[in-house]
C-alpha cells in the first residue's frame, strides 16, 4: 500500500519543488507550514512544529519529512533557533511516537561543520560556527534518540547550499550580481564552494522516501566542486562570452568593509546587504564530500553543471515573471 507524506515546511523551496515531484509520482502527501502554499493550497495545513497540539491534530501521514527551519543568519532573537529547529525536532519526535510513525526525513545542513579547511564528509568534526549548525545539530541528536526504538527509520540529510530555478538565495544572489554586471570579487578565489542543485535535493528526498534503511546520514553535494574563481568565471563565460573575474579587491579590504557595514548596521538600526559574516562566509571554503551513492537506486539526475545552466537559462536568458519565487538565505 503507498504511504502518505506529510511535508513539514512544505510551502518553500525545497518543499514545493518536493511536493511537485510527488505529485508527479501520484503519492499521496499533505504540507503543514505556517503559511499557505502558492501551488499546494488545498495540499496545505497552517501548523506550527512549534505548538505540540497543532502537529497533533494535523499530522495525518505515515513518513514525515521535516524541511521546517529558522536559518537566516541576521535573527535577533537567538532563542527562536531553538525553538523551531529543536524544541520543533522533540515535538515531531512525540507525535511520531504517539501516532506510531515510523520513519522519519529531516534535512539538517552541513553548517553542523562550521568553516572547513578540507574536503569533509559525514564524520567530519562538528564545529558549528553559528545558532543555525549549533541548532540543527541539537535536532539531530533529539530524532537520533527518537530513532533508537526498534522499528523506526531515520534519515538525517546534511545539503551544501541548494540553489535552482526560482530560489532567491546566496548563489542567485552571486549569479545576479555578475549578471547586472555589479559584482565585485573579493578575495584569491581559490576557495571551495559545494553546491547542491534543488531538482537532484528532491530526487535524492524522494529515494530516502523508498529506502528501507534503518538509520542513515548523508550530506548531501553536487560535485565536482567549483573554487569561487571557476564558478564565477563560468557564469561569465555563459553571460557574456569572457572567462575572466572582473575587479578583484584583497580579502582583508573586503573584511574591513564588512566591519564598517556592521557598525553602519548598528548605528541606523538597519540591517544591510553586506556585513562581516557574510564576506567570511563568501571568502571562505566550504568543501564537503558524500556517501549519497550508496543510497540504493540513487542517481542525481543532472550534474552540477547542467544545474547551473538550467538555472542561469531560467533566470537570466529567458526568465518566467509568473514563476514563483523564494527568498531564503
Amino acid at each position: 500500500m503507498q504511504k502518505k507524506i506529510t511535508v513539514i515546511g512544505g510551502s518553500g523551496f525545497v518543499g514545493t519543488n518536493l511536493c511537485s515531484a510527488l505529485e508527479k509520482s501520484r503519492v499521496d502527501f499533505e504540507i503543514l507550514d505556517l503559511k499557505k502554499s502558492k501551488k499546494f493550497s488545498n495540499k496545505t495545513k497552517i501548523s506550527d512544529i512549534r505548538n505540540i497540539g497543532s502537529l497533533r491534530e494535523n499530522v495525518t501521514g505515515d513518513i514525515v519529512i521535516n524541511l521546517a527551519a529558522v536559518h537566516r543568519d541576521d535573527i535577533e532573537d537567538l532563542s527562536e533557533y531553538t525553538r523551531t529547529n529543536i524544541d520543533g525536532a522533540a515535538n515531531l519526535a512525540k507525535i511520531c511516537s504517539e501516532k506510531g510513525i515510523c520513519k522519519i526525513i529531516f534535512t539538517s545542513s552541513v553548517a553542523v561543520y562550521g568553516f572547513t579547511t578540507k574536503p569533509t564528509g559525514e564524520d567530519g568534526q562538528i564545529n558549528p560556527f553559528n545558532e543555525y549548525g549549533r541548532s540543527k545539530f541539537a535536532a539531530e541528536e533529539v530524532l537520533r534518540s527518537w530513532g533508537q526504538k526498534a522499528g523506526r527509520q531515520l534519515f538525517i540529510i546534511r545539503p551544501t547550499v541548494i540553489f535552482g530555478e526560482g530560489n532567491r538565495g546566496n548563489v542567485y544572489n552571486l549569479l545576479n550580481q555578475i549578471a547586472s554586471r555589479k559584482f565585485l570579487m573579493i578575495g584569491h578565489g581559490k576557495n571551495h564552494k559545494s553546491l547542491a542543485y534543488i531538482d537532484n535535493v528532491v530526487a535524492f528526498l524522494q529515494a530516502c522516501i523508498q529506502s528501507d534503511q534503518t538509520y542513515a546520514l548523508y550530506n548531501y553535494v553536487d560535485g565536482p566542486d567549483m573554487t569561487m574563481d571557476e564558478l564565477v568565471k563560468y557564469t561569465r563565460l555563459k553571460l557574456f562570452r569572457t572567462s575572466t573575474v572582473g575587479v578583484r579587491i584583497p580579502r582583508w579590504l573586503g573584511m574591513l568593509i564588512g566591519h564598517i557595514a556592521d557598525a553602519l548596521s548598528n548605528l541606523l538600526f538597519k540591517k544591510l546587504t553586506i556585513s562581516a559574516i557574510r564576506i567570511k562566509k563568501f571568502t571562505s571554503s566550504s568543501h564537503f564530500v558524500s556517501s549519497k551513492s550508496e543510497l540504493a537506486g540513487f542517481s542525481p539526475p543532472y550534474t552540477l553543471i547542467e544545474g547551473l545552466n538550467r538555472t542561469i537559462d531560467s533566470e537570466f536568458t529567458s526568465s518566467n515573471p509568473d514563476r514563483e519565487v523564494f527568498f531564503t538565505e
